[in-house]
């Protein structure tokens, strides 16, 4: 599949059939892209790279190079700036770069880059900024770096400007306020090219010009600090262009020729999406990004003047260029210089920038922004990254999956060492190897994010799998295809036969049924039938209409059973969940019902056993299991899947609350395996919880034991005590001992007694899972928020997923077929049903795209699980039937009193009719259904004359006794008068 959205930088133009563009064509972007199919525009994109693509890291020199006063240089703005005010922390010493060029080519070797980015300290090289104040010992460094890389076959990118100016030339000149600089930066230009040229292809002027001018002489963020002067930072930014094409001119008219290299200037921007969907929107959408980017590549790739959005707002306050200015500015670029990133994404733009809209993280919208804006340059991503907190390590999780998802977008990363990070000090660390520096040598040791870019670099970039690919195939025929819903809608007042007045059909009217004042028929003597609630018909035809076999939900307890005792049943409410339950059979549909789901936070017990200790209370134990029994006795002729817990496995429980959950689970198990297996013919288990859980690192063996020990405690809790030994897993008991001895904490697991043991061990007749989403963990600290101490993992999410509404629920279709693998691997050969897997969604969106993409994927992981792995699986069932009762995550849409059939139904009816996906081209499955259950239609379906002729006979019969009605009464009106 072609790549048509990435950017081969630098030397490879874009293969986009874009037409020639005119500025202001950026405004389009966002319609373009809310057009794009969601959510599949979003899912991760496997492909590789031209064997021709520039894999680069970079760095900046004030925040790796050290040495700040050595071998004659000369103080940087920074060296100032960072020893003024509140500052504990300086680039004196970085990652000592200077001290460890070999450390530094090392370290590029081990990635296998083929670009390094770097930048010249300008008071390294002349110490007061002028060429009088020339350098020899620096200059030899770069010199000596050069051919270092030169060796090892990787090619410079050199950045003549990235912040640090010269101190003198602030002090003695006003820094960039001053025009002069204009031709002392194309002096030191001059000298640069001279001396290194021969060995670089790409040059960058200057780095990131909106931050110089706007933080450095605005905001007073970053050196050299100025502030207050609000019409500065524009005048800098005036001086700066000046500056850059003046080195532009220098190389285009003395080196290129004898050189053959670039030039350009490096910008960088954040990206801002509409906060409505108007057009004014997006117009200050537009504004914004002009803003920052426009400022300066307006005036370089367009016509050499600033964005119309900046001189409607600035008036006199923003300069302007002569006509042989403006003329002298344009297309002093060879490529589009992007920086992408942390540098200024969430970080340094003020909200006067936003124009009251949404900061957002999309490069590849910004990417397409600048193609369209600039009419189709060739662009090199020479910075993109993102950072980990200051106590961050070797295990950068964060920083790798941005990584990831940049190189998904562009595939261009920046950042090799981690350095001074310019504002933010030694707080955060950007790079692909950890210096430690507290050691005299500047330890380096390479980050995970390094590890995985190497990786990249060698298969070059995302290959396609096989296990990426759908597959085809069907599912057996008698996998039970199902629908689960917490609960289902009760109303125990019959609705048919109801109501005793009298209706007139208005036969020559208009059709409609008269209600006939005062009069009201005789009350009809029969007893209620299970088809007199309306309630229950709605939601069978419904059921029904899903073409589905099962459908799972679950009882009240705390309403059939409101003081816990089975005595004082509600009987009613038992008559009508037997009618539901019957209802279902007879559409062919078997019911799956659950006994108590647990509701979190919210009780769920009858008030009695509430207050009498929960769960912890050993009478709640036998109540329950009272409780099952009368279940097991009123609707167990018509339920033959039962489900004792539905996610019991809750991990802000109580370890002994689950233990007593366990005991009630095998007590109601064993009630039925004694009692009414033998007559009823059914099965049962209880629902575990199980998302799946991932290792953000797999390099090694040590990196696969946090998700382990996850699992363990999240499924292997309830899991191993039933399934497996009969006894809670080896590595709870291990770990919680030993965070207990560590930490002094009390994380009590109960012990098994061998009367309990033998009680709950084989209690089940297959596993059940609900299944979400997937999340990632490892075993460091970077978010307290998501840090879960008693595990003392990490969890993230890889920004790459797609991401659901519910938070923290990204779309991750392969995390069913490992959970299951990971069943069947602890569990060999148990039957598996996948009880509840849906996303939630917004009620308003019927078109509902987002589910039918999860349901189309995760169902296809589920069928690569039977097919291709052995996995015994019983059955799906998507969650859930409504949203009356599962807000967000229903197929089926409410608006007032209309139900709505969302897209997501269609399709899975269409997956359920085809009993999986088929291979275009294949034969139809052959599968024999079971017929209708439905005892009330014997005599349509067997006899259908004899069923005409009665249906005749009971209609000519309820005429006559009407006739008959209306003509007594008519008779005896007629008397009185």
């Amino acid at each position: 599949m072609e790549v048509t959205w990435l950017f081969l930088a630098l030397i490879f133009f874009s293969q986009l059939l874009w037409t020639a563009a005119n500025p202001g064509t950026g405004l389009h972007t966002w319609d373009r892209f809310a057009k794009l199919p969601y959510p599949g525009d979003k899912a991760f994109l496997y492909d590789t790279f031209p064997d021709t693509f520039i894999w680069a890291v970079g760095t900046a020199a004030y925040s790796v190079e050290g040495a700040w006063e050595k071998d004659g240089k000369g103080k940087s703005i920074w060296d100032t700036f960072t020893r003024g005010g509140t500052r504990v922390s300086r680039g004196d010493v970085g990652s000592d770069s200077y001290h460890n060029i070999a450390g530094d080519l090392r370290a590029l070797q081990q990635l296998e880059v083929s670009h390094y980015r770097f930048s010249l300290s300008w008071p390294r090289i002349f110490s007061n900024g002028t060429k009088e104040s020339y350098n020899e010992k620096g200059v030899e460094y770069y010199k000596n770096l050069i051919r270092g890389l030169k060796d090892i076959e990787v090619q410079p990118v050199v950045t003549l400007y990235h912040w640090d100016l010269p101190d003198h030339l602030q002090t003695g000149f006003g820094g960039w306020n001053n025009s002069i600089m204009v031709e002392l930066f194309r002096e030191y230009a001059d000298f640069c090219f001279k001396t290194f040229g021969a060995d670089v292809k790409f040059w960058i002027t200057i780095d990131n010009p909106f931050v110089v001018a706007w933080h450095g002489y605005g905001t007073g963020v970053v050196a050299p600090g100025i502030k207050n002067d609000s019409d500065l930072p524009f005048r800098v930014g005036h001086n700066l262009l000046k500056a850059h094409a003046a080195a532009w001119h220098l190389y285009d008219d003395q080196y290129r020729a004898s050189q053959g290299g670039q030039v350009s200037m490096a910008l960088a921007s954040h990206w801002i999406k509409p906060s409505r969907t108007r057009l004014e929107n997006r117009r200050a959408c537009q504004c914004s990004l002009d803003f920052v980017l426009g400022w300066f590549a307006r005036p370089l790739f367009v016509d050499g003047g600033y964005p119309p959005c900046m001189k409607r707002n600035l008036t006199h306050r923003l300069p302007s260029f002569t006509e042989a200015e403006s003329m002298y500015i344009n297309g002093t670029a060879d490529f589009f210089a992007l920086s992408h990133g942390p540098a200024l994404s969430f970080q340094l733009i003020n909200d006067s920038l936003r124009f009251g809209q949404t900061e957002d993280l999309d490069l590849r919208m910004l990417l397409y922004w600048v193609q369209a804006e600039y009419n189709n340059p060739p662009i090199f991503v020479v910075e993109s990254g993102w950072y980990g907190g200051g106590n961050t390590k070797t295990k950068d999780a964060k920083h790798m999956y941005y990584l990831k998802r940049f190189i998904m977008e562009t595939l261009k990363a920046w950042s090799l060492l981690d350095g001074y990070e310019w504002y933010r000090e030694y707080g955060i660390r950007r790079g692909l190897f950890y210096v430690d520096f507290n050691t005299p040598d500047m330890k380096r040791e390479p980050k995970t994010s390094a590890t995985f870019y190497s990786k990249l670099i060698e298969k070059n970039g995302f290959p396609q799998l096989p296990e990426n690919r759908p597959a085809h195939g069907v599912f057996p025929c008698d996998f039970a295809w199902g629908v689960a819903a917490n609960s289902i809608q009760v109303e125990t007042t019959p609705t048919q036969f109801a109501d005793p007045s009298v209706y007139i059909w208005n036969i020559s009217g208009n059709g409609e049924l008269k209600k006939v004042p005062g009069v009201q028929a005789p009350a009809l003597r029969r007893a209620w039938h299970c088809a007199d609630y309306a309630s229950i018909h709605q939601q069978v035809s419904d059921v029904q209409r899903m073409q589905v076999s099962h459908f799972h939900f679950s009882l009240n307890w705390s309403s059939i059973i409101p003081t816990g005792r089975v005595s004082d049943a509600n009987k009613t409410l038992l008559n009508y969940y037997h009618c539901f339950v019957s209802e279902l059979r007879k559409v062919n549909v078997t019911p799956v019902v659950t006994l108590w789901h647990h509701t979190g936070k919210l009780s769920s017990l009858p008030a009695p056993m509430e207050a009498s200790g929960g769960w912890q209370s050993e009478e709640t134990v036998q109540a329950f299991a009272n409780y099952a029994r009368l279940c097991f006795q009123r609707l167990g002729t018509h339920v033959k899947l039962w489900i004792t817990l539905n996610e019991p496995n809750d991990e802000e429980l109580e370890y002994a609350v689950g233990h007593q959950l366990l005991r009630a689970h095998a007590l109601a198990w064993r009630i039925y395996d004694g009692e009414f297996r033998k007559a009823q013919g059914g099965k049962a288990s209880l629902v575990l919880h199980m998302d799946w859980v991932e290792p953000a690192f797999s390099f090694n063996r040590e990196d696969v034991e946090p998700a382990n020990r996850v699992l363990d405690f999240r499924v292997g809790w309830f899991a191993e005590p039933i399934f497996g030994s009969g006894d809670y897993p080896p590595v709870m008991r291990s770990w919680l001992q030993q965070r207990n001895n560590i930490d002094l904490f009390n994380y009590h697991l109960p012990t098994f007694s061998e009367e309990d043991h033998q009680l709950v061990k084989g209690t089940y007749d297959f596993f059940a899972i609900s299944h979400f989403t997937t999340s990632m963990v490892y075993d460091g600290v970077e978010d307290k928020y998501t840090f879960k101490d008693k595990l003392q993992v990490q969890l993230i999410s890889d920004v790459t997923w797609i991401m659901s509404p519910r938070r923290n629920s990204p779309v991750v279709p392969w995390g069913l077929r490992k959970a299951l693998n990971w069943v069947n691997s602890r569990y060999k050969g148990v039957p598996i049903y996948v009880m509840a897997n849906g996303v939630q969604e917004d009620t308003a969106r019927f078109k509902d795209s987002l589910r039918v993409y999860y349901l189309y994927n995760y169902i296809n992981e589920a069928l690569k699980a039977y097919s291709l792995d052995g996995i015994d699986l019983k059955g799906y069932f998507a969650y859930a039937f409504n949203d009356q009762r599962d807000p967000g995550f229903g197929m089926y849409g409410h608006v007032q009193e209309e139900v709505i059939l969302k897209s997501s139904l269609d399709h899975y009816r269409n997956i359920i009719n085809h009993n999986g996906f088929p291979a275009p081209g294949t034969i139809p499955q052959q599968c024999t259904h079971a017929s209708v259950h439905c005892s009330g239609c014997y005599i349509l379906t067997k006899q259908p004359i004899v069923g005409f002729l009665s249906l005749v006979a009971i209609c000519m019969l309820i005429t006559i006794c009407l006739f008959i009605y209306y003509a007594i009464k008519r008779h005896k009106l007629t008397t009185k008068r």
